[in-house]
């Protein structure tokens, strides 16, 4: 019965682990699908979890919060839109940029307009009561439990058990599979990535479709990063995200550009996140403790494995846009 409570309780972080890196490689996926390798993901989330816990932090209000987060992501990809679509600039250095930029704006902002370092249960509620503060918006968005489904063995936490936060990031993902596959506005958009040249002859607006996917993947990174400030943590710290923003940068090729495919490989690296505070404590024959710098290492480890195993499939439907991190120039068509 320990075991199967253990194994729950892991299921179920796994998922809360996943979740903001779902939202991050989305985001990737409309970038890249019409032809942009941005790597400013973790950037983009940093301004999101910022942007977002201040708003929470100063009106007590989830759906600002979560809101002004998506905003502040979509703002940092306006930035990265008009530089390389607008002004055909460097993709990759734009992103890497983006995310520098995002990293230190996010830090300075949090430094200078969060004096008060929010603090879990008791001394959180008389923090709050002494400073005459709006209390955490993380309530509304805890997780709340299915009643009976959630007793069920294993998969009931893991599943019924979970923050909305969650389940949105499902719902989204399902939704842009379906727009991806099975509209007309999601081909034109995987058209242009594939060949811009063909898509402009067919009439579409190649400006105002990399702008639209753009921004809307820049929403939801600020989306992603708004879950550890608000939902997981529940507080600001310097480089919240700890590097989730990259991991969702490799998740997208190991999800093959697939909406559907990436929630399954978000929670294959949440499970690698949450192997560490499981492990930290256990003791193996002969090597003793395990070191938790090790620990913390495994899933950056297994992204560069998981590459290096996508790259070496060959298969048509395996590869990336044919344009993407190209410049598209309508006078060469």
């Amino acid at each position: 019965m320990e075991f199967i409570n253990k194994l729950s309780l892991f299921l179920q972080a796994t998922v809360q682990m996943g979740t903001p890196i779902l939202f991050g490689t989305l985001g990737g996926i409309l970038n890249e699908k019409v032809g942009h390798n941005n790597l400013g993901v973790e950037g983009m989330m940093l301004m999101g979890a910022c942007v977002g816990f201040m708003t929470g932090y100063n009106t007590g209000n989830p759906v600002l919060a979560v809101l002004s987060a998506g905003l502040a992501g979509l703002i940092g990809a306006l930035i990265y839109a008009i530089i390389t679509v607008t002004f055909m600039g460097n993709h990759i250095v734009t992103g890497l940029v983006l995310t520098i930029f995002g990293t230190g704006l996010s830090n300075f902002l949090g430094n200078m307009k969060i004096p008060v370092e929010v603090m879990p249960g008791f001394v959180q509620e008389q923090m709050y009561t002494m400073l005459n503060l709006p209390k955490s918006v993380a309530a509304p968005l805890a997780d709340f439990e299915v009643p009976v489904l959630c007793e069920i063995p294993i998969l009931g936490k893991m599943l019924f058990s979970q923050s909305i936060y969650v389940y949105i990031s499902i719902a989204l993902a399902i939704i842009l599979a379906v727009y991806m596959n099975r509209t007309r506005f999601g081909l034109n958009m995987r058209m242009i990535g594939e060949n811009p040249g063909a898509a402009d002859a067919s009439g579409i607006n190649i400006t105002a479709y990399k702008y639209v996917h753009i921004l809307a993947g820049g929403f939801l990174c600020g989306m992603g990063g708004a879950y550890m400030s608000l939902v997981y943590v529940d507080r600001w710290q310097e480089n919240l995200t700890g590097g989730i923003g990259w991991i969702a940068v490799a998740l997208v090729i190991f999800a093959t550009w697939s909406p559907a495919k990436a929630i399954f490989g978000a929670y294959f690296f949440g499970a690698m996140r949450a192997l560490s505070p499981q492990l930290q404590n256990t003791e193996i024959p002969l090597i003793g403790k395990i070191n938790p710098q090790f620990l913390d290492m495994v899933p950056y480890a297994m992204t560069i494995v998981v590459l290096i195993f996508i790259t070496l499939r060959k298969k048509k439907e395996h590869q990336p846009p044919a344009a993407l991190g190209t410049t598209y120039f309508r006078e060469d068509r």
